[in-house]
């Protein structure tokens, strides 16, 4: 519960902590940045690779029992080959010449590639276009993985050679290993830039909020030692955790987020305490007792929060809540120990270094007039404020309910022009169906046969003919290489990679042609992987856990929420603008990614879904965020009750107070959500847009307008319903109301 700030009355943990560091602050800024370094330290050694995620269902099988191979794995590259006109590929001689160079050529480094097959090999008719038009060349890069590097940049140089010599003839690369670089290269490029933007867009929006440069640079000075410290932490843990690159970004950004907000609440209350006359030490006191216990059950929400998302059994969801539990956790440690003494080792000096023409005014805290003036017009008429604002969230997230979770190919991920590989994987995509995303599919034997006998390739020949009665499902050419005691078939599979089309030709392979092959082998066992399994499979174990994950999430924030404020009514109200506001960000996702709209401002092109990850942890970190708000000003009118004010000018008085500031820390938030629009992933803009709207609505329209409308119409019985009985108040006139201390 949130403790009530009487002189007499004995400080709880926060208090004490805070105090402690208030006293001793040489000390405590000492141990901030010794816990920093040693962070920092404890990393660098952890080098070499990480625990690897093992993906959910068959394709986390299948790709386990590749992986037990001590040969290692299949890695295939495809050359599409293409004339600069729309001749036919056995007419022109100028193609053919060129296949037979590149053949020649990768035949040359029989060290660097291997299962070269080309349009002028056996069943060269499986290499050739549908359209006749184009041809495909297939090679498999060597290990040993130290040497991988090696023969693919020599594979690369071989590609280089032949196009420089036939310049009338277009070669386009693509394959596993070509698309996962161009991945990984966008996400690093992706982090780089929201790192370079994210903090000078902070920077000036906490100058405008304090007016001082000493003041805005305390909370970014927290947030960026916190977000070190935890990468560096992450480096150590993720020797046993699997914590891929993508889950960085996302670290970063609730790090810089929940950091900056943490220290902009604390701030502010030091800042309204001292106007109010306090000396430093006390006005530090109070801000622990009242802001400081808020920042800690809001860092507690968040984090119990992001727990939730253990329970989809996901590997990939490990590091990242580890990553975002830790960043949060160190946030709120800075927040009640490094930062009260950073305070009180600068005293008043906190506001010095102002911006001219901002900063007197800026640094005189005070209650703002537009939420207060909202607020009264609120209450005034609360059952029409409320019941308006919340017609307009429901309308705003009906076209969520055509909500169509599909991940992006790597071909719909990156724009075009971002990458020379996923370029040319468009381009195959439309002449050989599937080619540089096939499935793979992994054959072992469980009586220690030979994987590849005679029964196997017999099953192999039944598998090419299945494919030609697929009706488009399966296409050639399917390919077949032993790796160690297993077999690694490829087949194209129809669709865009991860679209239903795509899913109904993956069911195809699994439910009927690989039956009717592979499974009538006896001793034969098989298992289906690829970029179109592993996202399919990851979705269908996502979608099963939700409400249990969902579950876990509404109970835990009711029982915190039940504990802080000694009510049941209020945690009940609380889960439930949330929620409007989260399905109102929800519909917006739908209607600008899936219908495809605003896509030239935004640079992207929609691929018809949404990624099937993003709305459950949408769900999990802005219902944990969007409590720091409801915490904090709730905690401000529960004081102005206490005090002896009515539950309308309670209300009125704590909007006017903490909206402000509220609003502030919102825009900072959203500054940074907003940094992954320009970021070249469309995964990434669907986190931005949905993250920084969500936010937006929940301090404006929920906590605004919604909020109060709530608290009038539930009146005294928001606070005497809860677990215990709230202290007896002393009543006290409207003037006297007025002047109740704040408590954030």
């Amino acid at each position: 519960m949130l403790p009530e700030n009487k002189p007499g009355a004995r400080p709880g943990m926060v208090a004490t902590v805070a105090g402690w560091s208030t006293r001793h602050r040489t000390a405590a800024i000492a141990g901030w940045l010794a816990l920093v370094v040693l962070a920092l330290l404890a990393g660098a050694p952890a080098g070499g690779e990480g625990a690897h995620a093992v993906d959910p269902g068959e394709a986390g099988r299948a790709q386990q029992r590749v992986d037990a191979q001590r040969s290692g794995d299949s890695i295939r590259e495809n050359v599409l080959i293409r004339g600069r006109n729309a001749g036919r590929f056995a007419d022109d001689p100028e193609l053919t010449s060129t296949t037979r160079d590149l053949v020649a050529e990768m035949r040359r480094t029989p060290h660097a590639v291997s299962e070269v097959g080309s349009p002028l090999g056996a069943h060269g008719a499986h290499w050739i276009s549908r359209d006749g038009r184009s041809g495909l060349v297939t090679f498999e890069v060597r290990g040993p993985d130290e040497q991988f590097e090696d023969h693919y940049a020599t594979a690369e140089r071989a590609v280089t050679a032949v196009q420089k010599r036939h310049p009338g003839v277009r070669l386009l690369q693509a394959g596993d290993s070509s698309l996962s670089d161009a991945v990984n290269d966008g996400i690093k490029g992706d982090l780089k830039h929201a790192e370079t933007t994210s903090l000078p867009l902070t920077l000036l929006i906490l100058l405008a909020v304090f007016g001082s440069l000493i003041a805005a640079g305390i909370p970014l000075l927290v947030a960026a030692t916190t977000v070190a410290a935890t990468f560096g932490l992450l480096q150590l843990i993720g020797k046993w955790v699997p914590f891929n690159s993508a889950a960085s970004a996302i670290v970063l950004l609730i790090g810089m987020a929940v950091g900056i907000d943490y220290s902009l609440f604390y701030l502010r209350r030091v800042r309204e305490e001292r106007a109010a006359g306090h000396d430093v030490r006390e006005a530090l006191r109070i801000t622990a007792a009242t802001s400081g216990h808020a920042v800690v059950a809001s860092g507690l929400t968040v984090m119990i929060c992001m727990l939730g998302l253990l329970f989809t059994g996901v590997d990939v969801f490990k590091g990242l809540t580890a990553g975002t539990v830790l960043v949060v956790g160190l946030a709120v440690l800075g927040s009640v120990t490094v930062l009260p003494a950073l305070l009180a080792a600068l005293g008043d000096r906190v506001d010095s270094a102002r911006v001219p023409w901002l900063g007197k005014r800026m640094t005189v805290p005070k209650e703002s007039r537009f939420w207060g003036g909202v607020a009264r017009a609120v209450v005034r008429r609360p059952l029409a404020a409320g019941l308006s604002m919340a017609v307009v969230l429901v309308l705003m997230a009906v076209p969520a309910l055509g909500l169509r979770l599909q991940d992006a190919a790597v071909t719909a991920s990156l724009p075009p022009g971002a990458s020379a590989a996923v370029d040319a994987a468009r381009e195959m995509q439309r002449a050989f169906p599937g080619a540089a995303t096939a499935a793979r599919v992994v054959i072992d034997r469980t009586d220690g046969m030979p994987v590849d006998g005679p029964p196997a390739r017999k099953a192999l020949d039944a598998l090419h003919r299945r494919a030609a009665h697929s009706q488009g499902a399966l296409h050639e050419p399917i390919t077949a290489l032993p790796v160690g005691n297993t077999m690694v078939i490829r087949v194209p599979l129809g669709g865009a990679v991860t679209d239903p089309d795509a899913d109904r030709a993956l069911a195809t392979l699994r439910d009927h042609a690989l039956p009717a092959t592979f499974g009538t082998v006896p001793g034969v066992r098989y298992a289906v992987t690829g970029k179109t399994a592993v996202p399919h499979d990851f979705a269908r174990q996502v979608n099963s856990r939700t409400p249990l994950v969902l579950g876990f999430i509404l109970a835990l924030a009711f029982l915190l929420l039940a504990v802080t404020f000694r009510s049941w009514t209020l945690p009940l109200a609380s889960i439930l603008l949330n929620l409007l506001s989260i399905g109102a960000a929800y519909g917006v996702l739908v209607w600008v990614f899936q219908d495809g709209n605003l896509e030239s401002a935004l640079g992207f092109t929609s691929y018809g879904g949404v990624v099937s990850w993003l709305p459950l942890f949408m769900f999990i970190v802005l219902f944990g965020l969007s409590m720091d708000y409801h915490i904090f000003i709730l905690s401000r009118i529960k004081e102005r009750w206490l005090g002896g004010a009515t539950p309308r000018d309670a209300v009125v008085s704590g909007i006017a107070a903490s909206a402000g500031v509220v609003s502030s820390a919102a825009l900072i938030m959203t500054g940074v959500f907003l940094v992954f629009l320009t970021l070249s992933a469309i995964e990434y803009k669907m986190l931005g847009l949905g993250m920084a709207l969500a936010v937006l609505l929940d301090a404006t329209v929920v906590r605004g307008v919604l909020l109060p409308a709530a608290m009038v119409l539930l009146g005294e019985r928001a606070w005497r319903n809860g677990p215990a009985a709230p202290r007896t108040r002393r009543r006290r006139g409207p003037r006297e109301a007025r002047q109740a201390p704040s408590s954030n």
